[in-house]
């Protein structure tokens, strides 16, 4: 885990990885739950038996969005803001899928801190976050995250 206590430790992490997290299973209940807490139902996310018959490797695909949706709990023990009075998620520069996540597969995350700057007196950090498919060569997805990173006190 890596340790911020101001900007400029932030600023000093910049081009270099900062963690690599755990495996974590994409099972059929994950997939099942995702799709109706968004109301996406696409059959090649829910429907095992259609994809058993007409997706190539025969199982269903997590949704992209699933994907993007586990960064924060992949991530969360890479970093940590010591002082913090409140993180924001600010959002997302860039995103992009590369590969599917078929069912039973185990993703992890591996992120590098792109940019750290002073924005609105707190810190904007952006971080290159690449999801992994275990075994495949391609990412599932890259994503450029923003958090906001408000310090408790004033710094110097």
């Amino acid at each position: 885990m890596q340790i911020i206590n101001s900007i400029e430790d932030a600023k000093a992490l910049e081009g270099q990885e900062v963690g690599l997290s755990d495996w974590a299973v994409i099972d059929q209940h994950r997939i099942d739950q995702f799709a109706e807490a968004t109301t996406d139902h696409q059959w090649i996310h829910v429907d095992t038996e259609r994809a058993a018959q007409e997706m190539p490797d025969g199982k269903t695909i997590a949704h992209g969005y699933l994907t993007l949706a586990l960064i924060p709990a992949l991530t969360g023990k890479f970093v940590e803001v010591k002082n913090l009075a409140r993180a924001i998620n600010f959002g997302l520069n860039k995103v992009r899928f590369y590969a599917p996540v078929p069912v039973g597969s185990r993703l992890r995350a591996r992120a590098t801190v792109l940019q750290a700057r002073k924005r609105a007196g707190a810190l904007l950090l952006t971080s290159e976050i690449r999801i992994e498919v275990e075994g495949q060569r391609k990412p599932a997805c890259v994503a450029e995250t923003l958090g906001m990173y408000f310090f408790n006190e004033e710094e110097s």
